[in-house]
């Protein structure tokens, strides 16, 4: 019940990514300047259009203030600030380089940011067909068909299939829409809900990946994730059993932090992690795993896992524009023939009547 709670409190204490980016980028620039972070994060507070960030600002003020690290700080806003973003700045205040780790995360973030807006600027095309298809469906069907069937009924003709169907589908609708459409809100919401619970929302995950065309672009932007963040974390000195495990925390898929769950416990009873990774094929690919290999027996890691995000990214990229370019003539396809459907069971008793009208004497 306290993580479902902690979900729910998290809702409604969100930051937008950009201002985390911001934050981040902002208290670099600060701390170049030679400027106490005591006196860098009022002027970052000023800057910020977020007020859950402000407030956050204002506790972080008052924990250095009485000497507290600020990755400690950070730590208690864990629905804010993740496992990863903490672990960067407290490596780079205990090294001293945390000037330098601030402007790698926002630059990280920054490329996360990019790769979830380029998956979302996709499927608005696709969107706008579905809703535009709705729409001109249900005024048809709501709006002019309600119209026209009294005159169907009256002349006693006999109709077509594709009327019938679209009387009865008409006549169900007008009758039960409302409980429809309150229905359909109830199994979203309780879908929603039933994903708090660990085991529906590991099945739900698992059920991605067996998707076919969905499963590889899952896999793919995964991989860039992973590489990227675990590369980051290696690159700022925490070890790699420690990066693993906050690797581990940043994924959204329950399928994926079990994963690297698994790959930890391998890595502390002395085992190499691309040998666990080649173990977990349905969800690391071939090539991820060995070119992981490599960067272990040679001792390039940190570069081979900087590739692989790249690689990854550019593969992601790719099959988010192959799937978009297959998707859009789909919908389209489907936004005519459900359009067609509705115009035809329409005009066909229409022409129909016409065409006994003009065989009368």
């Amino acid at each position: 019940m306290s993580s479902s709670s902690n979900k729910f409190s998290s809702f409604f204490r969100r930051v937008p990514l950009q201002d985390k980016i911001n934050f981040a980028r902002h208290l670099s620039l600060v701390i170049k300047a030679g400027l106490p972070i005591l006196e860098g994060l009022p002027m970052i507070k000023k800057q910020t259009g977020s007020k859950v960030l402000s407030s956050v600002i204002d506790s972080l003020i008052v924990d250095v203030s009485n000497g507290q690290f600020l990755a400690s700080s950070l730590e208690r806003f864990p629905n804010i600030f993740d496992s990863f973003f903490v672990n960067v700045i407290r490596v780079g205040e205990a090294s001293g380089t945390l000037a330098n780790n601030l402007s790698y995360l926002s630059d990280e973030l920054k490329k996360s940011q990019d790769l979830k807006n380029k998956i979302r600027s996709a499927m608005v095309y696709p969107i706008i067909v579905m809703v535009a298809t709705i729409v001109l469906t249900s005024f048809l069907i709501f709006s002019v068909f309600p119209k026209i069937l009294p005159i169907f009924a009256s002349l006693h003709i006999k109709l077509p299939v594709s009327t019938k169907i679209l009387i009865a589908v008409s006549q169900f609708l007008l009758a039960n829409g409302l409980y429809v459409l309150i229905g359909l809100i109830v199994f979203l919401i309780a879908f929603r809900l039933s994903l708090l619970w660990r085991p529906m929302h590991k099945a739900f995950d698992r059920f991605i990946l067996f998707l076919p065309v969905i499963s590889r672009l899952t896999i793919d932007i995964n991989a860039a994730n992973f590489s990227r963040i675990l590369g980051l974390l290696l690159k700022g000195g925490i070890k790699i059993v420690e990066a693993v495990g906050i690797t581990g925390q940043t994924f959204n898929s329950l399928v994926y932090k079990d994963s690297m769950i698994g790959a930890a416990e391998e890595i502390k009873r002395g085992g190499r992690l691309s040998h666990f990774l080649s173990s977990e094929r349905k969800i690391f690919p071939p090539l991820f795993s060995g070119l992981i290999a490599l960067g272990e027996s040679t001792g390039n890691l940190e570069d081979n896992l900087a590739f692989l995000s790249e690689y990854y990214k550019d593969e992601a990229e790719i099959k988010i524009h192959n799937l978009t370019t297959l998707i859009e003539p789909l919908l389209l396809l489907t936004m005519g023939l459900v359009v067609g459907f509705v115009a035809i069971s329409i005009i066909t008793p229409i022409y129909q009547i016409t065409q006994g009208i003009g065989a009368q004497p």
